[in-house]
């Protein structure tokens, strides 16, 4: 697949484009995009920044100038973070090698390099995520049994939530839990996948304890972004014990 690169912000291509030419306020920025992305705040928007992930220009007085290409890039950046689920590190990396004129090896061919592009259809597409549904819709896109729903709540292997509805976590799991069963694997034998990602969990709720503390906005996007970031740390480090193990299984 051939890259079109992202265009950096402070390109003078970008400057001298009419469509590059009008700027956005901070406020501005925040009206254009969180109609897609209504949780944004100015406080992420700076986050952002502080992770050098977008560089708007400053007046000489410091305020912030976004420019189109600024905007197109953080719609970009925070569909790969909501769509795609990835840690902000990662995006650095995929925004760093798009830049470069690069095909990052983050985005799976199917997904278009480029802002904008990352549309909710492809977004559905690529990471299978669907609207929230039903336990009879549940049934029918996973074919599991009553019985076997009924077993996976039980073991809080799935959850609805307070609507009684399901999400696409919990299509997943269904799905994983009937290819498991091929091999004689009950939902009762994966209880203990249950009490380690529980353990998991309250091992990055220790180490956000000092910042969650703290109320303000800013804190509330540092602690949700590093707990993504400790969380996929976590499951690199499991994936390699795991991938380990099962190599030495076949050398055995």
């Amino acid at each position: 697949m051939s890259a079109s690169p992202v265009p950096k912000p402070t390109s003078a291509a970008a400057s001298e484009d009419p469509a590059h030419s009008h700027v956005f306020t901070i406020s501005e920025v925040l009206r254009e995009l969180q109609g897609d992305f209504p949780d944004l705040t100015a406080s992420k928007l700076r986050f952002l920044e502080e992770r050098d992930l977008v560089e708007p220009a400053r007046t000489p007085s410091g305020y912030r100038k976004y420019c189109a290409a600024d905007v197109e890039r953080l719609r970009f950046i925070l569909a790969l973070q909501r769509d795609r689920y990835m840690p902000l590190d990662v995006i650095k990396q995929t925004m760093d090698a798009i830049d470069a004129g690069e095909t990052p090896e983050a985005l799976p061919d199917a997904a278009p390099v480029g802002p904008r592009e990352v549309t909710g259809e492809m977004a559905a597409q690529i990471t299978g995520r669907i609207r929230p549904m039903s336990r009879k819709e549940l049934r029918a896109h996973s074919g599991a049994t009553r019985g076997m729903l009924d077993t996976l709540e039980k073991f809080r292997i799935i959850s609805a939530d307070a609507q009684g509805n399901y999400s696409h976590h919990d299509l997943k799991a269904v799905k994983a839990v009937r290819v498991l069963a091929r091999y004689g694997l009950e939902p009762k034998h994966l209880v203990s996948l249950r009490r380690s990602a529980d353990a998991e969990l309250d091992l990055i709720g220790r180490a956000m304890a000092p910042y969650a503390a703290r109320k303000d906005a800013a804190a509330r996007a540092r602690v949700a972004e590093q707990s993504k970031e400790m969380l996929q740390c976590l499951k690199d480090l499991r994936s390699s014990m795991m991938d380990s193990a099962v190599e030495q299984l076949d050398k055995n």
